[in-house]
């Protein structure tokens, strides 16, 4: 099964840490724009969420990551989707929804890291690191990779998040006292 190793942080900005991404990517790497809609539904283990593109294209997405502060291991399983739409109308319907995440990323490849600049509707800026693990790597390889990023993108280890952009959410959703 596909695992990373994932860092989540909160940033001033998503285009200010742009050059310095770009600087440490691959000679070819080009940063990529892509317009995703997270729609999160009930399930009994791990999280289910659709993702769909500006495109119409869409994926489902199964994982199981634990909502740590700092590197945390992530598997998960992705498969094409065909009509977003109609599996969110039957998704919704069988399980019910229980959040929906819309962001503007930038994508930037670092070696075998994914690197995003996310601006996330209702949130603000945010930096996630995706350290896809090789076959035979270990959770604590990618842990260092992942470190050894944060410090060259020059982000604090107070900036660092646990959880999901749903999570945060529903945190500023919350009434206060």
């Amino acid at each position: 099964m596909p695992a990373n190793v994932e860092i989540k942080a909160r940033i001033p900005s998503a285009e200010a840490l742009l050059p310095r991404a770009r600087a440490l990517a691959d000679e070819d790497e080009h940063p990529q724009l892509i317009h995703q809609d997270d729609t999160f539904f009930q399930v009994p283990h791990g999280r289910l969420k659709l993702r769909v593109f500006a495109d119409g294209a869409g994926e489902l997405i199964h994982y199981h990551r634990p909502d740590a502060q700092g590197p945390k291991l992530s598997d998960y399983l992705i498969t094409a989707v065909a009509d977003p739409d109609g599996l969110r109308d039957v998704l919704e319907r069988a399980c019910g929804v229980i959040g929906r995440v819309v962001k503007r990323r930038v994508l930037v490849l670092i070696g075998q890291t994914r690197v995003h600049l996310d601006q996330v509707e209702g949130l603000g800026d945010f930096l996630e690191l995706e350290v896809v693990l090789r076959e035979g790597q270990t959770e604590a390889e990618g842990t260092r990779i992942a470190q050894e990023l944060l410090a060259a993108l020059e982000v604090p280890p107070e900036a660092l998040l646990g959880g999901a952009y749903l999570d945060l959410l529903s945190e500023d959703a919350t009434p206060g006292p």
